[in-house]
């Protein structure tokens, strides 16, 4: 089945993005970012600098280590430049720098209790992801949280961790009663190519509707805060 044939009433795996779809951090991928890029060399407000940042914010979602590897071509330097954007951006969520999306905790809350199972993915590390459910308190707000590293190492715009969220949860028979919710066009991506019923955009990140729906968003939601009404 094409993603979007199937009625959202019967989703029944909801996949949700966590930056900018769940979680508000501020532009922290940007501040660590630079951080990173400072620490190989690449001065804020170069002309190499911005080119890179524009790079980075176009490409919001992708797996980090992806961009890395893009940016700097090369394996080492790519390496590199993500230990140091990881620590960054642990450090910078340690600072208080992160914060649930309005809403969304209530939104999942509601998912669950009428029996979806909903799983947290990310194009962060693990140990980044856990560090930031930690820091809001959400070990036990979800059924699953998952990393690219827990679907064979690629991230989105892969339809992965869509995937591994299917095949390790069993809450659904068929991938098209699965819905992939993110707030960036690779999100989108990840969804449709997963064969997902409902791919859905929100409006609270990176990436406008426009953008989303070039990229495949069946609907597009102001915020993650919509979800329940569309599914339930």
């Amino acid at each position: 089945m094409a993603a979007g044939t199937v009625p959202a009433k019967q989703v029944k795996l909801v996949v949700l993005d966590m930056a900018g779809t769940t979680v508000a951090d501020g532009g922290l991928v940007e501040l660590a970012f630079e951080s990173a890029a400072r620490e190989l060399g690449v001065e804020a407000g170069s002309e190499r600098h911005e080119a890179m940042l524009a790079d980075v914010r176009a490409t919001m979602g992708e797996s980090k280590i992806s961009v890395f590897r893009r940016l700097f071509g090369d394996e080492e330097l790519a390496q590199r430049a993500n230990i140091g954007f990881e620590a960054a951006y642990d450090r910078l969520v340690g600072e208080g720098h992160c914060a649930p999306i309005p809403g969304a905790v209530e939104a999942i809350e509601r998912l669950r209790g009428a029996g979806l199972t909903v799983v947290l993915t990310t194009g962060f590390s693990g140990p980044t992801q856990q560090r930031i459910i930690e820091t809001l308190g959400w070990q036990d707000l979800v059924d699953l949280a998952l990393s690219p590293a827990d679907a064979g190492g690629r991230g989105r715009p892969y339809p992965d961790l869509a995937l591994a969220a299917f095949l390790r949860t069993h809450a659904a028979d068929d991938v098209a009663e699965m819905a992939v919710v993110g707030d960036t066009g690779y999100d989108m991506q990840c969804g449709v190519r997963s064969g997902a019923g409902l791919v859905a955009g929100v409006l609270t990140g990176a990436h406008g509707a426009e953008r989303l729906r070039a990229d495949g968003a069946t609907k597009v939601l102001a915020s993650v805060a919509d979800l329940p009404a569309l599914v339930l």
